[in-house]
């Protein structure tokens, strides 16, 4: 039975755990506009969340607790996806869209745009953990 209410809430976790890392890579970036050299950072969510959940050779169990692994080994040789440099599942450099004087690579309408929108994805993800636990309990106490 734990088994299966792990494995029911270990995708939202992991969301969660990933989305986290996320937002602080992005404030990051954000209190970082008006340094000099510095190269923002970001996760693609999809490489990232995909390296969390495959399963450790090890152990048969996801790497949701763990560090991050590696997807693909092209994504080593720098031609990451979505605009990002670098192996999958861990931060990654965002490829210079417009460049500036000072070697700073923030833009701040992206840091902004991509900052909500990750804060959005990760509150949907804490109520769709609501609603499964809510279900849960329901069926505990034999509600319907």
């Amino acid at each position: 039975m734990m088994n299966k209410l792990d494995a029911a809430l270990n995708f939202h976790q992991t969301a969660l755990r990933v989305r986290n890392e996320r937002q602080e890579l992005l404030a990051s970036n954000i209190a970082n506009a008006d340094t000099p050299q510095y190269k923002a950072r970001d996760l693609d969510f999809k490489s990232a969340m995909q390296a969390a959940l495959q399963p450790n050779p090890a152990t048969g169990k996801t790497n949701s607790n763990g560090p991050l692994q590696q997807t693909n080994a092209a994504h080593l040789n720098g031609s990451g996806s979505n605009g990002y440099v670098g192996a999958a599942g861990d931060p990654l450099f965002r490829s210079v869209v417009q460049g500036s004087a000072d070697g700073n690579t923030v833009d701040m309408d992206v840091e902004r745009n991509a900052y909500v929108d990750n804060g959005i994805r990760y509150e949907a993800s804490l109520t769709m953990i609501g609603g499964q636990i809510k279900k849960m309990l329901s069926a505990i106490n034999g509600q319907q």
